[in-house]
This record gives structure tokens, C-alpha cells and sequence, in this order.
């Protein structure tokens, strides 16, 4: 009897002993947590992108409270999210525009694209891509295994029929998850006001890009985007024209110089600028700002937009301190001037 027992009471002092010793370590190293943190981690919206730079949302929720991380660093959040973190953290909340992925390729569709092979190995970009180059001639675009589109948790990144990748805009959050998930590198995160972007990433010589591409719309680095920006926002590095948003202003002279439809221009069918006269204080500021030199008029006195010379890139609606400027159909300002 005393056999059994001695190990059941060795036992159940160890226990006890070990017990005492982690309710001990318990109080003595015990660590407080902000309340904040499990307040903000519970209106993140638990998605874990990683597109706030942070390890989850209970890591951002914590870089927040404790090492004072942004509070709009948040994308599928958004704004909403934003004010929701800036008013626990009692701090205001700096305005940050959408951004959204653009994909700077057309092709990767099963019509439009030159092929070497037929890939028939694992259902992966990243493999295709190390294939012999990949399948298709161009070795710099996309590769239509779709990584993109299954790694997007916000069914923003669809499929068309014939293979093409389009981006749903209201949908899309800008968390950079296509982003990296892309092997290629061909999709980027852009300010959504920004509706001008170059549709192409082949680095090759103008001949070979166009031949390569399934499509015939590769960019062939001939320059005219380059010498018809108002703004000096693009310019060609590696054969490849690049634009410098933070300097676009979406006139879409670019796009409509480009011989081979490399860029594409979705502000199209653009829209011209009308002055209402009867609003109009005559301050100079858009005539100052327009880019194409389409507005004309004397201090004081109202002024006019040439629509032949109007570019539609809505810069002057934007700069007029008096909201006198209005973007309407081409063709139209004659009438509103009659009326006016």
C-alpha cells in the first residue's frame, strides 16, 4: 500500500510546489496590456493582408498603441477604420487617398499573347516564369497563371473569357497583396485619382517588344510621351516609359500620342472645362494652372477656355476658389455659353 501512495503524494507535492512557483511568476513578471490594443484589433477587419507593413492586424494594433504607427495604414479598413483608431488614440486623422492596383500589362490573355510553349507544369507563376522564361515571347509580361487573382481576398481581381486579368476598382483596397504575389513584378499600387498609366513593362528594344507582345501594344520607348508632357512626368529608363504620378496630371496627352496604344487614358471620353462668367472673379489662378495654356482673361475681368486647346485633365476645376469652373461634354460649352 505504502508503495502506491509514496509516488501519488511525491506527485501531488511536486505539483503543489510547481503550482506555487507559476502563481509567483505569474504576478511577479506580469506584463499589462493596454486596453487599446484589444479595442483596436477588434474593428480591424481580421484580414492579415500584411498590407499595413505589420505582421497581422493584432500586430498593427499594437505597433499602433505602442510604437505610434499611423492609424490609416489600414487599406481594406479604409477611411471608416481610420477615424474609428484615430478617435481611440485621441489623435486627428491626416486625409489618405485610395490607392489601387494597376496592372501594367495586356497581355496574359490566351488571344493576345505570343507563346513559345504550352506550360502545362504547376499552377504557379512563379514556376512558369522560371520555365525557359516563361511560355510566352515577351519574357517580362504576364505569365496567366493568375497568383494575383488568388491571393486577392476581396474578389477585386477577376478573369475574363479570354484570360485577361481586370481590376474591380470598387472592390480593389489597395493591400498589395497581387502585388506580391505578382513574379514579375507588373502590378503596382496608384493613387485612384490617377486614371493614366502605361499598360506595358517589357524592357526590350522597341522591334523585339512589339514583335514579342501578342497584341502589338508594347511600349517601344520612341519618346513621345516623354517630349508631349506638359509636366515632365514620364520618362523612358530601360526602354520602358514610367510615370512619375506625384507629377501626372491625368491630361492624357500621352495616351493619345502613344503610336502603339501602350498607354491607356481612362478619364476617356474626356470632358472640357466651361467658366460660368457670372462666377467667375477673374483671379488668374486657373489660367496660372492649366497645363495646355487654355484659359485666357484679364485680372478681374472673367475668363474663357479655348475648348480646342482643353485637354479635359479637370486641374482648373480643382484650383478655382469660387467653384465657377464645370467639366461638361465636348461640344456642349456653345450652347452654355448662349445660355449664359
Amino acid at each position: 500500500m505504502f508503495t502506491i501512495l509514496l509516488p501519488a503524494l511525491l506527485i501531488g507535492g511536486l505539483a503543489a510546489v510547481f503550482g506555487l512557483i507559476l502563481a509567483y511568476a505569474s504576478k511577479k513578471f506580469f506584463v499589462e496590456v493596454d486596453p487599446k490594443i484589444d479595442e483596436i484589433a477588434s474593428i480591424l477587419p481580421s484580414a492579415n493582408c500584411g498590407g499595413c507593413a505589420f505582421p497581422g492586424c493584432a500586430g498593427y494594433a499594437d505597433a499602433i498603441v505602442q510604437n505610434g504607427a499611423a492609424v490609416n495604414l489600414c487599406a481594406p479598413g479604409g477611411e471608416e477604420v481610420a477615424k474609428k483608431i484615430a478617435a481611440i488614440m485621441g489623435v486627428s486623422l491626416t486625409p489618405k487617398e485610395r490607392d489601387i492596383a494597376v496592372i501594367h500589362c495586356q497581355s496574359g490573355g490566351y488571344n493576345n499573347t505570343a507563346f513559345k510553349f504550352e506550360y502545362k507544369g504547376i499552377d504557379s507563376c512563379r514556376s512558369a516564369a522560371t520555365i525557359a522564361g516563361g511560355p510566352n515571347q515577351c519574357i517580362w509580361g504576364c505569365v496567366f497563371q493568375y497568383d494575383c487573382v488568388k491571393a486577392c481576398q476581396f474578389d477585386a481581381l477577376h478573369i475574363t473569357e479570354d484570360g485577361m486579368k481586370v481590376v474591380n476598382e470598387d472592390n480593389c483596397t489597395g493591400c498589395g497583396a497581387c502585388v506580391k504575389a505578382c513574379p514579375r513584378s507588373l502590378i503596382e499600387l496608384v493613387p485612384i485619382s490617377k486614371r493614366v498609366h502605361i499598360l506595358c513593362s517589357s524592357r526590350d528594344k522597341g522591334p523585339i517588344a512589339k514583335k514579342s507582345c501578342g497584341n502589338n501594344t508594347a511600349c517601344i520607348a520612341c519618346g513621345l510621351c516623354v517630349k508631349n508632357c506638359p509636366t515632365q512626368a514620364i520618362t523612358i529608363v530601360n526602354n520602358l516609359a514610367i510615370i512619375d504620378y506625384s507629377k501626372c496630371i491625368n491630361c492624357g496627352i500621352c495616351a493619345s500620342v502613344c503610336p502603339t496604344k501602350a498607354i491607356e487614358d481612362r478619364m476617356l471620353p474626356r470632358k472640357e472645362a466651361f467658366i460660368h462668367e457670372d462666377q467667375c472673379i477673374g483671379c488668374t489662378i486657373c489660367a496660372k494652372k492649366c497645363p495646355v495654356q487654355a484659359i485666357s482673361g484679364e485680372l478681374k475681368h472673367p475668363h474663357k477656355v479655348d475648348p480646342k486647346l482643353c485637354v479635359g485633365c479637370e486641374v482648373c476645376v480643382k484650383a478655382c476658389p469660387k467653384n465657377a469652373i464645370e467639366m461638361v461634354e465636348k461640344g456642349s460649352t456653345v450652347a452654355l455659353t448662349k445660355e449664359n
